[in-house]
């Protein structure tokens, strides 16, 4: 296997924020900059060393600010532009960089140019967007968008729609034009020239559309997907991106992309092409789903580790991974893809399975301390529009019961991860001294920073020593991946191997006790890291046992039974 090139964010931990939920310090049950500037010495504490913030613009908040109406202006919500540069110069004080969601598949219906747009129809600003008129009495065409339903918003007054792939006030830009690529490279650099260190690009391989927008001829969740999904042009115009503004600051660039398969994947980031540094990804995340996420299914780990170790497998010396098991759009992790009646060696277990693959790890806020999903009982608790959303079409179209859809919002909706950070056992989980914008999990007593700081063998402790691991052992960061025991339906063992060096990942995802299987030299390796007290030959339920073994890297498939 090739050497892979070294860079910072390879090296690095992502802990990402959703400033709306994270610290509140006016009041008004709204976490905000200041907060997050209070808390920098926990996020010292826990080790990380990027911080990745969900979008802080100006915005109507219709999608919790992924709708932006001024992308140079930060929501007064979370304070002003000199909180902004003050918490970018405390972090840059304390070795922590920071990366900004970068939302330009579209904008809000209330920015600027779409309000022109929207006057005027001779406005420069109209082809900024997509207006069409509709055919034969009917919507310029068939397409569905992602909250559900038509893309097409009408216009009364104008007979014309416009589109939307997602809310109705989240209007879809028109990327062909070469005006609107200029203005998002404007917003990149304003950003990157405050100090930014790069950017989370949101839906960024939906940017391009087939230019004559036609019709679908196919069924799917989401008709006329073929045509903008890793569209026609999205290649040219991440690499226009490239070439006149990342390559010319020290930033890196993870993409969300939608329905991609490793090979598309690596269209976007191979090594010396990179358009995007990295990508987000979703195999793994549909694990428990059936077509699309509201069609649920039960959770087989083992569908979990086929998922992770084919993009292991397929990228592991072509690109660079990212890895995730929670971020603001997923439910909780610790209620998803563990066990509650081994919930705390289950979540450690599933930490230690995700970030010693190779790629840089992120880590969403609370997932640190095991937090879980609230299942609201009641639907008037959700927030997120796509939840709503969904329940209305579930009721209306599908005739699914108002219990089936609450089931559905309880295990996938969104809002599973936005409910406030639990930062201590008292009045609303030391958040807020007001009433927050939406409802706590009402574990917060247990599960808390606080009691865990105190705690020693606590899951924050837990994700500490696995981030001071990756810091302390290149073998984590850049070794090869090579998965053993291929075919076993409980134990998961992979090896990394980096100059020599060894890593042995021994895993058990399982609620079962066995006689762990002997094909590692342990004997001459050193114990690093493990979840049990016990080391006696038997893998306990949810057990993980890593060893560190130092040997010339011709001695190890011989040393492999």
């Amino acid at each position: 296997m090739s050497e892979i090139k070294k860079a910072w964010y390879k090296e690095g931990v992502v802990y990402q924020i959703y400033p709306q939920s994270f610290q509140d310090t006016n009041d008004d049950g709204i976490g905000d900059l200041r907060g997050i500037i209070e808390r920098i010495p926990y996020l010292v504490h826990l080790g990380v060393n990027i911080i990745w913030l969900s979008p802080i613009y100006a915005s109507p908040m219709d999608d919790n600010g992924y709708d932006i109406a001024d992308y140079y202006s930060i929501n007064p919500i979370y304070g002003t532009m000199d909180d902004f540069k003050e918490l970018i110069a405390k972090l840059k004080e304390n070795g922590i960089k920071l990366i900004m969601d970068l939302v330009v598949n579209h904008t809000s219906d209330e920015h600027p140019w779409f309000q022109a747009a929207l006057k005027d129809k001779n406005s420069p600003y109209r082809d900024y967007y997509f207006f069409r008129k509709g055919k034969k009495n009917k919507k310029p065409n068939n397409w569905t968008g992602f909250f559900g339903g038509t893309v097409w918003e009408y216009i009364p007054e104008q007979d014309e729609y416009y589109m939307h792939l997602f809310s109705k006030k989240q209007v879809d830009l028109n990327w062909d034009n070469p005006k609107v690529r200029e203005e998002v490279k404007n917003i990149l650099r304003f950003w990157l020239d405050l100090g930014v260190a790069g950017f989370r690009c949101d839906v960024i391989n939906v940017i391009s559309k087939h230019p004559d927008l036609p019709h679908s001829k196919k069924l799917s969740e989401l008709r006329g997907s073929e045509y903008y999904i890793n569209g026609p042009r999205v290649h040219e115009y991440l690499q226009e991106l490239k070439r006149d503004v990342f390559s010319k600051y020290d930033c890196f660039t993870v993409g969300e992309s939608v329905k991609v398969t490793t090979d598309t994947a690596l269209e976007y980031i191979a090594f010396g092409k990179e358009e995007l540094n990295m990508l987000f990804q979703f195999e793994h995340m549909s694990v428990d789903t059936i077509f699309l996420k509201w069609f649920i299914r039960k959770f087989k780990p083992m569908r979990l580790k086929r998922a992770f170790v084919k993009w292991q497998n397929e990228i592991n010396g072509k690109a660079w991974n990212a890895l995730y098991i929670e971020n603001h759009d997923q439910p909780r992790s610790a209620s998803r893809f563990c066990d509650p009646r081994h919930y705390q060696m289950s979540v450690k277990m599933l930490a230690a399975f995700y970030m010693l693959q190779q790629g840089t790890p992120f880590i969403y806020q609370g997932q640190e301390i095991g937090m879980c999903s609230p299942a609201f009982p009641r639907l008037s608790q959700y927030r997120d529009v796509e939840s709503k959303n969904i329940y209305k079409i579930g009721r209306e179209k599908l005739h699914f019961s108002h219990k089936r859809m609450m089931r559905k919002l309880q295990y996938m909706s969104r809002d599973n991860a936005r409910t406030p950070m639990q930062w201590s056992p008292g009045f609303q989980a030391g958040f807020t001294n007001g009433t927050p914008w939406i409802e706590l999990c009402d574990d917060y007593r247990l599960v808390n920073v606080d009691k865990q700081m105190r705690t020693e063998n606590s899951i924050l402790n837990w994700y500490r020593k696995l981030i001071q691991l990756r810091q302390e052992h290149e073998v984590i960061v850049y070794g090869d991946f090579v998965e053993d025991l291929n075919n076993h339906k409980q134990l998961i063992y992979f090896r990394r191997v980096y100059n020599g060096c060894i890593l042995f990942v021994m895993l058990n995802y399982s609620n079962k006790t066995g006689a762990e299987e002997v094909i590692y030299p342990l004997d001459k390796a050193e114990l690093i890291l493990n979840n049990y007290e016990e080391d006696d030959g038997y893998m306990y339920p949810y057990q993980v046992k890593v060893y560190l073994y130092n040997q010339p890297d011709s001695e190890i498939d011989s040393l492999i039974l």
